[in-house]
């Protein structure tokens, strides 16, 4: 009895130690200095600290000035765009994510989409994110906005709409899953 006992703290200690191993704290808004580019964002990041010098300077400027595409924005909302996960890969050294990356946030904003859906890492010139998220994704440019439902990819806009327009690409990103699913009910 008293090895069994030994034997389970023991067991006990390493699933405890293997979980914190395992465990990463994930920081956000990080910020570093480089010789190049000055300022720039790299891994995850919160919406509101594009609002912050340097970031703000082109990205208030595009969000403001954008002017939404108000029946693909009424398909997002019919097709249920916050039904969905984005993940959105950006650069703050990129000019298409200078101009891309605020007409999202614009977008999602109409459609009153949930922040604890969206996911916004920044990426360096190398396309590296600090968590290594990049490969998960196989991300090659920048911006790539990627859409999921339930863990799987329904979709994806890599460094600029086929459209023109994000939301019109979200839009038929979202058309295609739908008809996916009819698909599938009827094969069964």
């Amino acid at each position: 009895m008293k090895k069994l006992i030994t034997n389970i703290v023991i067991v006990s200690g390493l699933v405890l130690t293997a979980q914190q191993f395992h465990a990463q704290k994930v920081v956000v808004n990080r910020e570093v200095e480089t010789t190049n580019d000055g300022k720039m964002l790299l891994g995850n990041q919160l919406k509101e600290q594009f609002l912050k010098a340097p970031y703000a300077d082109w990205y208030v400027k595009e969000h403001d000035e954008y002017a939404l595409d108000q029946k693909a924005i009424g398909e997002l909302k019919k097709d249920k765009i916050n039904s969905y996960s984005i993940t959105v890969f950006m650069g703050t050294w990129c000019e298409d994510s200078h101009r891309d990356f605020p007409r999202l946030m614009k977008i999602l904003e109409e459609v009153k989409y949930p922040d604890n859906k969206l996911t916004i890492i920044a990426v360096n010139r190398k396309k590296e994110a600090p968590g290594g998220e990049e490969g998960l994704y196989n991300i090659q440019k920048v911006p790539t906005i990627i859409v999921q439902k339930y863990g799987k990819e329904i979709g994806r806009i890599i460094e600029m709409p086929t459209s023109g327009y994000i939301e019109r690409d979200l839009a038929d990103i979202l058309k295609k899953d739908d008809k996916s699913v009819i698909k599938e009910i009827f094969n069964k």
